[in-house]
This record gives C-alpha cells, sequence and structure tokens, in this order.
C-alpha cells in the first residue's frame, strides 16, 4: 500500500457521498437550529427512527424562538419514544441561550458554540462543518470507527482521551474546501459501508487509502472494550382503572432518569417473590384489586435495566398522593411517557382493554 494520501482520501470520499448520499430530511437544509436538532436526535438513536420524529419536531417548533418558548411537557411529548430525555431539555436550554444573548443568531465559531447546554465537540463540529463550512472535526463513534480502520489506529475507543487521537487526526485530513460534504461522507461512510461487523470493503470508495484492508484487519478494528453489565431493578407497574375509567397516573421527579415524565406506579421488589399490592396501596392511596396479569417486560437504559411485572385492576382512591393524577383515555395521550410505560400502555390497550 501507497503512503496514506489525503488529497485521494478527500476526493474519493466526497465524490462518493455526492453520488451516493441518503435523502434526509436534514440533508436539504443549511439552517444551523435544524441541523442542530438532527444532530441531537441522531445521538444514540438509529437514522430510521429519528426522521419522522426531526419531521414533527420541526413542524412542532420550525423557529428557535418556538421552541425556546415552549412548555417543557409539549416538548416532552414531541420526544416520547426517542429515549434520553436530557437531549431535549438540554437542547431546548441552548437555544434558550441563542435567542437571549446571541440574538437568534446560533454562534459560528467553536468557542461560543461550545458554551451552549448541551453542545458537546462532537455536535458543535458537525453544526459548524454542516451549517458554516467551517473545517472543525465532528468525531463519534462512527468516524473513530472508520478511521481507525483507514489509519490503523488501535488505540482504545471506548476511554474518553482517545478521542483526541481522532479529533486531531480529522483537524489534519478535512477538506479545507467543502468540510460539510467530508465531515457528512465519514459519517455516511461508517453508517452504510464500513460498518462495525463485516464492512463492505469491496465498495468501500476509500479502500485504496485504508491501511486495515491492506493489512487484513478491518474485522479487529476499532479496539473497543466492552461496557460493565447493567444494574438490573425489578418493579411491579399498576394499572389501576377507577369507576370513571380513569387511570392511575404518576409525574416523576423533577430531576433524574426520565425527569418530569408520567408512568403507571411502579414498586420496586426486594425480591421476585414478594408481593408487593400492599406497599402500592400504602404508597399511592389508592386500594387496588387485581384482575389480570399483563405479563413482564424488560427494557434496557444505559446504565441500568428495569425489570417489570404488570398488573390490571380496579383502583380506589382513598388519599392519593400528590405526584399522582386520575388521567382519562384521551388526557393519557397528551402527556409524555418514557418508551418503557409506552411499551406497557400499548400490551394493554392490545391485549388487556375491557
Amino acid at each position: 500500500m501507497n503512503e496514506f494520501n489525503k488529497i485521494e482520501f478527500r476526493k474519493s470520499l466526497i465524490e462518493w457521498y455526492l453520488e451516493e448520499k441518503r435523502n434526509l430530511p436534514w440533508r436539504e437544509t443549511s439552517d444551523p437550529y435544524k441541523i442542530w436538532v438532527s444532530e441531537i436526535m441522531l445521538q444514540q438513536t438509529r437514522v430510521d427512527t429519528v426522521i419522522p420524529y426531526y419531521n414533527r419536531f420541526i413542524e412542532a417548533f420550525p423557529t428557535m424562538e418556538e421552541l425556546a418558548n415552549a412548555e417543557e411537557e409539549k416538548i416532552l411529548k414531541q420526544w416520547e419514544g426517542l429515549g434520553y430525555y436530557s437531549r431535549v431539555r438540554n437542547l431546548q436550554a441552548g437555544v434558550k441561550e441563542v435567542v437571549e444573548t446571541y440574538n437568534s443568531v446560533v454562534p459560528s465559531t467553536r468557542n461560543e458554540i461550545s458554551t451552549l447546554k448541551g453542545v458537546g465537540p462532537y455536535t458543535a463540529g458537525a453544526i459548524l462543518s454542516i451549517a458554516y463550512g467551517r473545517p472543525e472535526h465532528a468525531v463519534d463513534g462512527n468516524v473513530m470507527r472508520v478511521l481507525s480502520r483507514v489509519l490503523l489506529i488501535k488505540e482504545d475507543i471506548a476511554k474518553p482521551k482517545t478521542r483526541k487521537i481522532f479529533e486531531q487526526a480529522v483537524s489534519e485530513i478535512i477538506d479545507p474546501q467543502d468540510p460539510s460534504s467530508f465531515n457528512q461522507g465519514l459519517m455516511e461512510l461508517g453508517a452504510v459501508i464500513c460498518t462495525p461487523t463485516s464492512p463492505k470493503c469491496l465498495l468501500c470508495p476509500v479502500r485504496e487509502n485504508c491501511a486495515a484492508f491492506y493489512a487484513g484487519e478491518q474485522n479487529d478494528l476499532p479496539i473497543k472494550t466492552k461496557n460493565k453489565k447493567t444494574k438490573a431493578q425489578h418493579y411491579d407497574v399498576y394499572i389501576a382503572q377507577n369507576e370513571q375509567k380513569q387511570f392511575l397516573m404518576e409525574k416523576r421527579l423533577e430531576t433524574g432518569l426520565l425527569a418530569n415524565m408520567w408512568q403507571f406506579p411502579m414498586i420496586e421488589r426486594a425480591n421476585k417473590d414478594e408481593g408487593t399490592i400492599p406497599l402500592f396501596q400504602d404508597r399511592y392511596g389508592t386500594h387496588f384489586t387485581k384482575e389480570m396479569d399483563l405479563g413482564s417486560f424488560k427494557h434496557v437504559f444505559s446504565h441500568l435495566t428495569w425489570e417489570m411485572n404488570n398488573f390490571v385492576g380496579h383502583g380506589v382512591e382513598v388519599s392519593l398522593t400528590e405526584s399522582c393524577k386520575w388521567l382519562s383515555l384521551e388526557e393519557i395521550k397528551e402527556v409524555p411517557m418514557p418508551v418503557p410505560m409506552l411499551k406497557i400502555w400499548q400490551a394493554y390497550m392490545e391485549r388487556g382493554k375491557q
């Protein structure tokens, strides 16, 4: 193999990207706000999943002013099902900063844009390069995977300090004339060709400049140590309906996991054989008569797993706790619920509705 040729690499990558890129809605704009929204949504979420969310979100909040002034519950409802809800809270906080401090113009320098809430090095680089055409690095897992193979970098990408190596590499090889297509090309290459397993090397436009391909090591890279096992938490979840056909719902705390989202009452079990109906009745001030089991569900977060047994029954209010409300079917459609609760609700509507 010849020594890495950044001129050839740029040319091959950008020509391939401009010819083969997927038709995605955020690629039809250079509006930094809309690109910002798309980049936040795409964190830890598949492109196919994001597309309808992005379209609905931009329709609901077409300008930064409208997002800045929106009620949190309305924003959470638009984000419902995407998970990692701190992303959208931080997005709104960052947008408010732009509206108030920068007269609704997203900053065009890394120093300024990086001060905004929720804007890390990757998001900053993506907005600056795509919206403003600045030759700034935008390094995420996709980019680290591609460049670990192209440049034969064998550092552990699970370690935060490793990102600096890749940021430096991108800064050295990025195309100063078309940084937008270059960065998006790297992302696209990682998404459709240079995939985590079984990379499609024979279709790769930059194969001639890929050290791992010539060394036969493309399937061994990147080096990434595995995370520790997630902690399991066991819950009993209660779908309690009263005489007025309303359901008991609880709003989670303002901080922490799934803050301000709505859920069915949950009781954590100390052991899997423990019955929790008395605890439920005491904590939620509601007498519960079980009518059926709705089965079990598992939901995996990044750091823990919820294992949930779900019970449907009749609820009679005794002295309702402050965090709870009885909501009608129509009202439930309007409040934001996290994915595990949406799974339970869907199962109830399909199997448990009387």
